[in-house]
């Protein structure tokens, strides 16, 4: 293993993700509100423990209560007089449920004077869901849609019609309320209604497209889960005001920058990466093949959310196989490296944030008789990077803003 551009790698993901903390940005949005009455929160979301923190930092006791429901070993402490919910994700699980429920409970019986202070961030789908069917079902399906190759709206636009707060419907519920809602995007372009599934947004996607995703992949449903598919979600909502503070853009700058100050030229390929994680890893070891030789040291980025398909039994997230499709482009190359991470700190069911390769790592497998194609055949890309110390670990980063995969080029 290249030493030194490991050491580069793991800067530029600690800098990068410390640079997109919810904190600042929350403060930033509720410098702009206006409470005339009561003020409750609700927190949905891998940032959400993150920002509550922050709204209760900001406001005090002006917060009357709150309910946070966030994925399992992201809360960090408690809050003052706020709930905190630990759930499952990427599949709804019972804490979901009962946490939502509390988050419903908290909003009942709201009047016109009051807010409801919403803060949401990516793995609400899963964390804030309240299921129109059993939920069981619902954990079926939302398996079946992740291992399809489904990408995040696809999911979302079938979730949302079997969910009783999912689009714009958890803002029907506060009504007459006001809904003040600050968003961490984790889907590209920033699509309100598709973040977390909006619970407090207008839903664009129809019917017609939750039929149309269910037949192109062949989804396996019950006959009232079908049914669902037919009722439309709320199409306009009135007391709702948002904000977006936050996005994969960010990250991407943010890594721009590190990568500059270790002494990288960077270029920022897209922050609209949107394809199987084989792929991009390809193209990334395609890209530093062909600029290798310009006699400079280069950092090309990529950010956005690629997906897997199953086709195997391994443990593994999209970052991972992004990094291992990588290592066998770059195999035997000098002073060049590839690395993945997602920035809430999971990548896929794994304690490791991502991966990371270099023109080593290839080789490296070899020795204990493994070959890359085979790995990514099997999904099994945690424990062949575990092997070459290729595992990015972070922890639960307390944001969530899509993913970054950057490309070294190191130039001596």
């Amino acid at each position: 293993m290249n030493q030194l551009l490991r050491s580069h790698a793991d800067q530029i993901v600690r800098e990068a993700i410390a640079a997109v903390q919810p904190d600042a940005a929350v403060q930033r949005a509720l410098q702009h509100m206006d409470f005339p009455g009561r003020v409750l929160l609700v927190a949905a979301g891998k940032a959400a423990w993150q920002m509550a923190k922050a709204a209760s930092d900001c406001l005090g006791s002006r917060i009357e209560n709150g309910v946070v429901v966030t994925k399992y070993d992201h809360v960090m402490g408690p809050i003052a007089n706020f709930a905190c919910y630990e759930a499952g994700h990427p599949v709804p699980d019972e804490n979901s449920f009962k946490g939502t429920q509390a988050a419903l409970d908290l909003v009942s019986g709201l009047t016109d004077r009051d807010t409801v202070l919403f803060l949401l961030s990516g793995g609400g789908s899963a964390l804030f869901e309240k299921p129109l069917v059993p939920g069981e079902e619902l954990q079926d399906i939302t398996g079946q849609l992740l291992a399809c190759g489904a990408d995040i709206v696809e999911i979302n636009t079938i979730r949302k019609r079997l969910s009783a707060v999912k689009g714009g419907r958890f803002a029907q519920f506060c009504w007459p309320a006001k809904v003040e809602a600050v968003v961490l995007s984790d889907i590209l372009g920033d699509p309100l209604d598709m973040i977390a599934s909006g619970p407090a947004c207008p839903d664009t996607a129809t019917a017609e497209d939750a039929r149309r995703i269910q037949k192109k992949y062949s989804l396996k449903m019950s006959e009232t889960a079908l049914s669902l598919l037919d009722v439309e979600t709320p199409k306009t909502l009135d007391n709702v005001h948002t904000q977006i503070n936050g996005s994969v853009r960010e990250l991407c700058a943010a890594a721009g920058k590190v990568c500059e100050r270790l002494g990288y030229e960077p270029l920022l390929l897209t922050d609209q990466l949107c394809c199987q994680a084989k792929e991009a890893g390809s193209f990334l070891a395609s890209i530093l093949k062909t600029h290798a030789g310009d006699g400079k040291s280069l950092a090309f980025i990529a950010g956005g959310e690629t997906v897997v398909k199953l086709t195997g039994h391994g443990l593994g997230g999209r970052n991972q196989e992004i990094a291992l499709a990588a290592a066998a482009g770059i195999a035997g190359m000098e002073n060049t490296a590839v690395f993945s991470v997602g920035s809430d700190g999971t990548d896929g069911p794994t304690d490791a944030a991502g991966g990371y390769v270099d023109g080593d790592t290839a080789a490296e497998l070899a020795g204990y008789g493994l070959t890359i194609d085979a790995v990514l055949q099997d999904n099994d890309a945690y424990h062949a990077l575990a092997k070459t110390g290729g595992l990015i670990m972070t922890g639960p980063t307390g944001t969530n803003v899509n993913d970054v995969a950057v490309a070294l080029f190191r130039n001596v």
